[in-house]
């Protein structure tokens, strides 16, 4: 079975930073994408940034590239997103998922439902 397990998120003042974790476990496939996605409250749930395990493929949405940073370590399936200059905007509840590799692609779309495995979510609050 497929799981996914999200950590990191916190409380940070705008301007600062977190590093979010996601450990993909029982995913059987040499490739795939993982993608992290957020809701805030009373919002859809968008899209942030995407990686491909094999090739390191990634995608970012606007409001967020150039501040965060998605990385990945294949020899411990765990996907990183680094959030720097965080904004109030930012605030939601951020989650992982997995899904085809071919779902992220450099000029996207990132779309939830591409994404088939799905992780709890972990809480970021950007607040002063």
């Amino acid at each position: 079975q497929v799981r996914l397990v999200e950590s990191g998120g916190g409380l940070v003042q705008p301007g600062g930073s977190l590093r979010l974790s996601c450990v993909v476990s029982g995913y059987s496939l040499d490739d795939y994408a993982i993608g992290w996605f957020r809701q805030a409250p009373g919002k859809e749930r968008e899209g942030v940034s995407c990686i491909t395990r094999k090739y390191g493929t990634t995608y970012y949405r606007d409001s967020v590239r150039g501040r965060f940073t998605i990385s990945r370590d294949n020899a411990k399936n765990t996907v990183f997103l680094q959030l720097d200059t965080l904004k109030l905007e930012d605030t939601a509840l951020y989650y992982c998922a997995t899904g085809g590799e071919w779902y992220c692609k450099r000029d996207g779309p990132l779309r939830t439902w591409d994404y088939d495995w799905w992780g709890q979510g972990t809480q970021v609050t950007v607040s002063s």
